[in-house]
């Protein structure tokens, strides 16, 4: 089916999470937190993967919770629709240029977990939110997801244009990743037997 829905709740956060990965690329998601909404957006819309993700959390503390377990969340559900991984690509990756930024990122959905971030954000905040929360979604979703992904900024001035180009580039990495492989078949995409 290549669907799955999580559901998390803490102390700090409630959470659901829903993703289609032969979706179009539709989204609704409601996190409280404006401009991670915009990412998670992003995300979707150039994943091609439909994403609905609806979430409560302890925001008059402030966003980390909400956007780490939005993370979480969302890698568990990534991992759940994909499945035992037959027949996808497995790698993808995506220089993606915004005006000023290029951003570089290529994963793997291997099962180990690992997170390469060479992402300098030149302000600590957007608006409200704090970038250094972009990071900490990312090594939520490679860790909870059982992605290898590296995110290296090559060139950017402008946060907003940095953390969006993150966002784009991971997308279309993970489009690439999670799509079915013509010439693969069924086969698992590794000669140990699993993933």
């Amino acid at each position: 089916m290549r669907r799955a829905e999580i559901a998390r709740k803490t102390a700090e956060t409630e959470i659901t999470v829903a993703v289609d990965l032969d979706g179009s690329g539709r989204y609704a998601n409601a996190t409280g937190v404006g401009f991670f909404d915009h990412m998670l957006d992003q995300l979707s819309r150039h994943s091609l993967i439909d994403l609905t993700v609806s979430a409560s959390g302890d925001l008059h503390i402030d966003d980390h919770h909400t956007v780490e377990d939005c993370g979480i969340a969302l890698g568990q559900a990534l991992s759940k629709a994909l499945g035992d991984k037959r027949g996808i690509r497995r790698y993808g990756e995506c220089h993606l240029a915004m005006d000023d930024t290029l951003v570089r990122a290529a994963l793997d959905l291997s099962g180990r977990p690992w997170l390469g971030w060479g992402v300098e954000m030149t302000a600590p905040k957007i608006g409200t939110f704090d970038t250094e929360l972009v990071r900490e979604f990312f090594q939520a979703l490679s860790t909870h997801g059982g992605i290898t992904l590296h995110v290296d900024l090559l060139r950017g001035i402008n946060s907003h244009h940095i953390a969006e180009a993150a966002f784009k580039a991971v997308a279309r990495a993970l489009r690439m990743a999670v799509e079915p492989d013509p010439r693969a078949g069924d086969a698992l995409p590794t000669t140990k037997g699993a993933l």
